[in-house]
């Protein structure tokens, strides 16, 4: 019965807040001077016509653009690129190309050089492989200026990982593990026994372990999509043969006989050089025990025939 009256007494109280409330706004009202109300109806449509004036259309296209560009911006992207760059000179293309990095606060991971013998055995061909870091912003503009020092470029491959979504999760779990950390030390400060402060302690420094992780891994990722990764393969110009025709053929025909020829000389000149030492090691010493024991024999019996014949006289 009390609760009942009690709550009957504070809906009384509201309805009577809401009629002074009402009142007041309605005197408020009234007091407002009829020629103030109207100049501010006749300013009003001014006041309107100024705004509406100082406003720029703007096409749906335009902002497209901005909600892609502002998107972009935002996301991380790891761009890499392979290419093969014919060039007439690699070694002072490579020069070249490590001007071009470094003037873009770019820099060269890796470099290799591969020597081999040019098909006209007149000097050898060599090829050169660059790895190259440079700033993603400038991508494309470094990968033109290094197309740009070549003659031809044969082969070309970009590649383009989005890895926003993994860095956003990985800031969400970085987030977690730091306000579970604090929680941690928090409860560690108000341990009083040792056993209690040693376990809290363990799992301080599990979530610790975890942090630095997850925090290596969201610097991998900005720094990968900071920095492109260009491999860079620098090679001298390709010849190319016409492989179609009668004289190609014939002449296709008498290299491979020459070749067929001069690989069964050599293969006889191998196998001579081979058993020679077989000859001087194993035939030539069998050969020489053999003449001997023919020999001795054959001595014996002519001593023996001469024997014979001496007693058939006497």
């Amino acid at each position: 019965m009390r609760f009942t009256a009690l709550l009957l007494l504070n809906v009384a109280l509201l309805g009577l807040s809401g009629c002074d409330s009402t009142r007041s706004l309605g005197d408020r009202s009234a007091a407002i001077d009829p020629a103030q109300s109207e100049k501010s109806q006749t300013e009003l449509p001014n006041q309107k016509s100024k705004v509406a004036s100082n406003l720029q259309p703007v096409s749906l296209k335009d902002a497209d653009a901005a909600n892609i560009a502002s998107q972009a911006l935002e996301r991380k992207i790891i761009r890499n690129a392979n290419l093969t760059v014919e060039v007439a000179s690699p070694v002072e293309t490579q020069r070249k190309i490590v001007s071009i990095a470094e003037s873009h606060q770019g820099f060269v991971v890796t470099s290799e050089s591969t020597q081999r013998t040019a098909e006209d055995k007149t000097k050898p061909e060599v090829t050169i492989n660059l790895v190259i870091r440079v700033p993603a912003v400038q991508f494309n503009q470094i990968m033109e200026e290094i197309r740009a020092v070549g003659t031809r470029v044969p082969q070309e491959k970009t590649t383009g990982q989005d890895v926003t979504e993994e860095f956003i999760d990985l800031e969400a779990r970085i987030k977690n593990q730091k306000a579970l950390e604090a929680q941690f030390i928090e409860i560690m400060k108000r341990a009083g026994k040792v056993e209690d402060a040693l376990e809290v302690q363990r799992e301080l420094a599990d979530v610790r372990t975890e942090i630095e992780k997850l925090e290596g891994r969201r610097r991998f990722l900005e720094n990968q999509a900071s920095l492109s990764t260009i491999n860079v393969t620098l090679q001298t110009p390709t010849q190319i043969i016409n492989a179609t025709g009668f004289w190609y053929s014939v002449r296709s025909a008498f290299a491979d006989g020459v070749d067929v020829a001069a690989a069964i000389v050599v293969f006889l000149i191998r196998a001579i050089v081979a058993l020679l030492p077989i000859l001087a090691l194993i035939v030539l010493p069998i050969a020489l025990i053999t003449r001997f024991v023919v020999r001795r024999f054959g001595r014996r019996h002519t001593l023996v025939q001469d024997a014979d014949k001496a007693g058939a006289t006497g």
